[in-house]
């Protein structure tokens, strides 16, 4: 069997990096990280377990107990960045949305390595080329856009990675701002309730994405994580909750009107949350047919992966 190509996840301790790290191990990847100080740690000092790290220091050295290599640096160093990105085929960005166009620096050093296979820029959301999201959400999209076009038009091979809705995000609390789990009395639903949206985990983004680093069919194309159990529209949802707590929640619909009202008069992160409820829930921006000369759907080209399902996610709110 060929050897894997060796991969660099930049961002690597963030919410998302750290699941691209763990599938590129298990996928038996040989797996790089950038970070600017080395935790410190010896390899026999007693670790946490990795899934559920509590510090940095305790998360990075999980890393290395676990065989990822440390390259010691910073991302705002050239000459680092560079020396970083020659050791390896492929560059996964898993900055969060602050940080967006600092990916200018990753596409400089990658022009000047000479050497990349492939670059994953920090998309790890809708496809930024097909939605109707509003501000300040669509400000973070626009930017993405940006950076893709950059991508191209330096002729660096890519791939895109469009998840739609993290479950973190929307289903740990049912898309309601004044709560932390899934509410058991009443729910205030988002639009008609009757549009699709796409629900997947963070840990199932960082194994669909390291199948894509593995797969050639996915060089210069973009990923689409609309997994069929987790293709649903609110009201498809909420009765998989309502089973499990064996109770029915009352029902309040806001029409979009109203919830674009609420954007404009609320501060962050309120109003981008709810920018990002109305991407999903009322225009429907993960709901289009792509394009096989551009586009790949994962649950075709990977159906050997099994996810988490919505009605599987619930199960530790119960």
């Amino acid at each position: 069997m060929a050897a894997k190509d060796r991969i660099l996840v930049l961002g690597a301790t963030g919410s998302m990096g750290r699941h691209v790290v763990w599938a590129s191990v298990k996928a038996g990847n040989p797996t790089y990280v950038l970070v600017r100080n080395t935790p410190g740690a010896k390899s026999n000092v007693r670790l946490v377990k990795a899934a559920n790290p509590e510090t940095k220091e305790e998360l990075l050295q999980s890393f290395i107990n676990s065989g990822v290599n440390i390259i010691e640096g910073d991302m705002n160093d050239h000459e680092t960045l560079v020396n970083a990105i020659k050791q390896v085929h492929t560059v996964i960005c898993t900055l969060g949305k602050q940080l967006i166009g600092d990916q200018v620096k990753i596409i400089e050093a990658i022009k000047e390595a000479g050497n990349v296979k492939r670059f994953f820029p920090s998309e790890f959301g809708l496809d930024v080329d097909r939605h109707e999201a509003v501000e300040p959400f669509r400000e973070i999209c626009e930017e993405k856009a940006k950076i893709r076009r950059m991508i191209e038009a330096e002729g660096i091979p890519y791939t895109y990675i469009c998840c739609f809705a993290f479950t973190g995000y929307y289903l740990r609390n049912l898309w309601q701002l004044d709560t932390v789990v899934p509410p058991r009395n009443k729910v205030v639903i988002v639009g008609n309730g009757n549009v699709k949206g796409a629900f997947v985990t963070e840990a199932d983004v960082g194994t669909f994405t390291i199948e894509a680093a593995n797969d050639p069919r996915a060089l210069n194309k973009a990923v689409h994580i609309r997994l069929p159990a987790n293709y649903l529209t609110s009201d498809e949802i909420i009765p998989l909750w309502e089973k499990k707590i064996g109770k029915t929640l009352e029902k309040i619909y806001v029409p979009e009107e109203q919830v674009l009202k609420e954007i404009q008069k609320s501060s962050f992160p309120n109003n981008y949350l709810l920018a990002l409820y109305h991407s999903q829930l009322i225009k429907g921006d993960a709901v289009y047919e792509i394009d096989p000369a551009k586009d790949i759907e994962a649950s075709e080209f990977y159906p050997h992966v099994k996810y988490t399902t919505v009605d599987e996610y619930f199960n530790q709110f119960v």
